[in-house]
């Protein structure tokens, strides 16, 4: 059996998933980094930076099958919460809500995935 068969559907949603949070991520960083009195503060973007790197990660512990990606999709989860919860209190801004809808969307699937078995 070849690796890719061994990744389920909804794996590969959490996989896709996990990409567009981090590329959104990104995205809001350097939006706010343009913003000029920005309503983000420091923690605010360090929350927006972990996300980033935590669901890069997460998507490639997944694509590589890791022994240990239930944990790692756990804490994504976990982590797009938290970023979706700071962008909802920006309702008023179009990229604030972006933001939270791809980390909802992840953090859904990384649950569902912390708790798969292959």
């Amino acid at each position: 059996m070849q690796h890719a068969e061994k990744i389920s559907n909804e794996m590969r949603k959490a996989i896709d998933n996990c990409m567009s949070c981090s590329t959104t991520c990104e995205e809001t960083i350097a939006y706010c980094m343009d913003m000029p009195g920005t309503m983000m503060d420091a923690a605010n973007m360090r929350v927006l930076m972990d996300c980033a790197a935590v669901t890069k990660v997460c998507a490639d512990m997944m694509c590589r099958m890791s022994s240990m990606y239930r944990e790692m999709c756990a804490m994504c989860a976990r982590i797009c919460t938290m970023c979706a919860e700071m962008a909802m209190k920006m309702p008023g801004d179009a990229q604030m809500m972006k933001l939270a809808e791809a980390c909802r969307a992840c953090a859904a699937s990384c649950q569902t995935m912390a708790g798969a078995t292959v």
